[in-house]
């Protein structure tokens, strides 16, 4: 089960209390105040890692208390401290805290710790309080409050590359082609109601992650449709390729189709349009799909590759060009080897 959203309640743990203690040995005359200081309370701490890739567990376990310090004890002893807290997140989460609404932390990196909440000081024993004057002080301090509060956890997808389009267009079908992933594949829209990801392996040292962003209708960008639910999944993409159905199998138009994907994401974000780098002409095999797809390289401007994602035909050529779209923009220090020949191209 995917899950993107969750809440939760995190506290961190309240301070040891000081203590009053007077030292009492024999032969020890006016031994004096010797009461220890509580032990810190554990801090909570979320932190990214690969090793999960949605937020269901939060539905089990939506509380995560710290545990509190321990109090102090004769012969100046300081209590045990709390234990730290560390709650993982899948790679990708935004933490909320509630009720404000205010960021906490953006856990875009693989081992990234971010403090939530601090664990409540120790209380002081009385042996702090001892002067000239007070020498036999009969006080000592509570340890300090933890922190305890709500957080909203919204997972955003990081990938490398996002397939976005129209229901239907072949979105699914491309991931299957290229990696190892198997999204449900049918014949009526959508059928991916959640992303999914994918990994693109060139060789033993390089891959790239690949991501099925579920289909956008005419006014995703309001909501309409889940729209808000998908486009967030694809913010954090280095790069975007609009998949349009070539044939028009579905009585649309591939043109008008990109049209209204473009326009969502620029509604939704203007960088995340800029992110657009090619246009993948799906279900070239099918009738009327040559034609359709030299309208699109006029009307769009942007690279346009035929491809059919049952056949395989230019599937090896679309990896090609991510890879080195990918390359330009910093994926990978070194660079793909050289090549002067340009992408297969069938409808040449």
């Amino acid at each position: 089960m995917f899950t993107d959203r969750a809440k939760i309640y995190v506290c961190s743990g309240s301070g040891g209390d000081g203590v009053v203690s007077f030292r009492r040995e024999k032969y020890v005359p006016r031994g004096g105040p010797d009461g220890g200081d509580g032990g810190r309370g554990g801090s909570v701490y979320i932190a990214g890692t690969y090793g999960l890739n949605t937020l269901v567990c939060f539905r089990y376990r939506p509380r995560y208390l710290a545990p509190d310090g321990k109090p102090g004890a004769k012969q100046r002893k300081t209590g045990a401290s709390g234990e730290n807290l560390v709650v993982l997140c899948p790679v990708g989460t935004q933490a909320y805290r509630l009720p404000e609404n205010v960021l906490a932390a953006d856990l875009d990196e693989d081992g990234k710790r971010v403090l939530i909440a601090r664990g409540g000081r120790g209380g002081k024993g009385n042996v702090h309080f001892a002067t000239a004057t007070r020498q036999a002080p009969r006080i000592a301090t509570p340890g300090g409050a933890g922190e305890g509060f709500e957080l909203q956890l919204e997972l955003k997808l990081i990938a490398d590359v996002g397939l976005a389009g129209m229901p239907n267009a072949g979105k699914s079908s491309i991931l299957a082609r290229l990696t190892n992933a198997r999204p449900e594949i049918a014949a009526y829209p959508f059928t991916t109601l959640e992303p999914h990801l994918g990994v693109v392996e060139l060789d033993r040292e390089r891959a790239f992650v690949l991501a099925d962003i579920p289909g956008l209708i005419a006014g995703a960008s309001r909501g309409v449709g889940l729209g808000h639910d998908f486009l967030r999944h694809i913010e954090r993409t280095r790069l975007v390729a609009v998949v349009v159905d070539a044939a028009g199998t579905e009585g649309r138009d591939p043109v008008e189709d990109f049209a209204v994907v473009l326009g969502e994401l620029n509604a939704h974000s203007p960088e995340l349009a800029a992110k657009v780098a090619l246009v993948i002409g799906n279900k070239i095999d099918l009738p009327g799909a040559t034609v359709h797809v030299h309208r699109m390289r006029e009307a769009t401007g942007l690279p346009v590759l035929p491809l059919s994602a049952v056949s395989g035909v230019g599937c090896d050529d679309l990896i090609s060009l991510l890879a080195r779209e990918l390359v330009a923009r910093g994926l990978w220090t070194v660079g793909l080897p050289a090549s002067d020949e340009e992408p297969f191209d069938p409808l040449a």
